[in-house]
C-alpha cells in the first residue's frame, strides 16, 4: 500500500501576524505540526505496522522551515517527504490549497493508494482542503474517522465520530480519510529514527513541477479572501468573592435582579 500523507505546519505561538492580504505570516515564524496532523501520522503509521509493505510520503506546502517537522515524520516511520514550496503559492485559500497538493500527489505518486490528512488545521478550521484534495484527485472521501478497523480484500474499514454516536463504514479502491484527535499520547521518534532522518534527502516541488499556472495557484488562484483579520479582545470586568454558600446564594440572585432576570 502506498500513502500519501498531508499535513501542515502550524504557527507555535499566541502572536499571530498578518500579511498586507489577511494571510497568517508563514515565514520567520516557529511552528509546529498542526496537532490534527499528528494523528493522521499516527493512524498512517498504524496502517503501515499492520498492512504488508506499505510506504508512507509525507506531503507538505510550505516555506523551506517545514523541513524540521518534515525530519520529524521521517524520524518516527515514514518513507518519503515532499516539501511542496514556491513564492507563487502564497495567500491560498483552501480550493487553491487542495489543488495544488492534488497536482503535487500526481506528480511525486501518482499509483497512490490512500490519502490521509487531518480533519482541521487549527489555524483555520475550516475542514476544507482535505476534501478539496479528494475532489480534484476524483477519489471517494471519508471524514471525521476517529479509528481504523482493519484492511482487507482492497478495502479499508474506519470507524467516525458522528453527533449522534459512532458508525463504522468501509471504502474500497484508493480514497482520502481526515482523521480527528485521538484519545493517546502519540509516539516519540527514537534516537536511531532521528538519526536515519538525518540522512534522507527531502525532495522540493515548485509550481512548474506540478504542472500548474500562476493564475491557479497562491492568492491568484483563490475564489475566496479574507476581508478582515483582527484579534479579540474581551472587554469582561472579573470580581473576585471570597463567601459562603448562602451569602454566594444571595450575591447570585441579587446580580440576576440587577440585569432583569429574576
Amino acid at each position: 500500500m502506498k500513502i500519501a500523507l498531508c499535513i501542515k505546519q502550524v504557527p507555535d505561538t499566541t502572536d499571530i501576524r498578518w500579511t498586507e492580504n489577511n494571510t497568517i505570516q508563514r515565514e520567520g515564524v516557529e511552528s509546529v505540526i498542526n496537532p490534527y496532523d499528528v494523528y493522521a501520522l499516527e493512524f498512517a503509521l498504524k496502517l503501515k505496522s499492520l498492512v504488508k509493505s506499505t510506504t508512507i510520503t509525507v506531503f507538505t506546502m510550505g516555506p523551506a522551515q517545514a523541513e524540521g517537522m518534515l525530519r520529524r515524520c521521517l524520524a518516527l516511520g515514514c518513507d518519503n517527504v515532499v516539501l511542496i514550496s514556491d513564492r507563487k503559492f502564497a495567500g491560498a485559500d483552501t480550493y487553491a490549497t487542495g489543488l495544488t497538493i492534488a497536482n503535487a500527489i500526481r506528480a511525486e505518486l501518482p499509483d497512490f493508494d490512500m490519502v490521509v490528512c487531518g480533519q482541521f488545521a487549527v489555524d483555520g478550521d475550516t475542514a476544507q482542503t482535505g476534501p478539496n484534495i479528494a475532489n480534484f484527485l476524483e477519489i471517494p472521501q471519508v471524514t471525521f474517522v476517529k479509528d481504523f478497523v482493519e484492511f482487507s480484500n482492497d478495502k479499508l474499514f474506519v470507524t467516525r465520530e458522528m453527533e449522534d454516536g459512532i458508525e463504522t463504514v468501509s471504502v474500497k479502491g484508493a480514497a482520502l480519510v481526515c482523521v480527528l484527535k485521538q484519545d493517546f499520547e502519540p509516539q516519540r521518534p527514537k534516537i536511531n529514527g532521528i538519526i536515519n532522518a538525518t540522512k534522507k534527502q527531502i525532495k522540493i516541488l515548485t509550481m512548474e513541477d506540478i504542472n500548474l499556472t500562476p493564475e491557479k495557484v497562491g492568492l491568484k488562484g483563490s475564489p475566496t479572501m479574507v476581508s478582515k483579520a483582527f484579534r479579540n479582545v474581551s472587554s469582561h470586568k472579573a470580581e473576585k468573592f471570597n463567601l459562603n454558600v448562602d451569602e454566594s446564594v444571595d450575591l447570585i440572585e441579587n446580580k440576576l435582579k440587577s440585569l432583569e432576570v429574576l
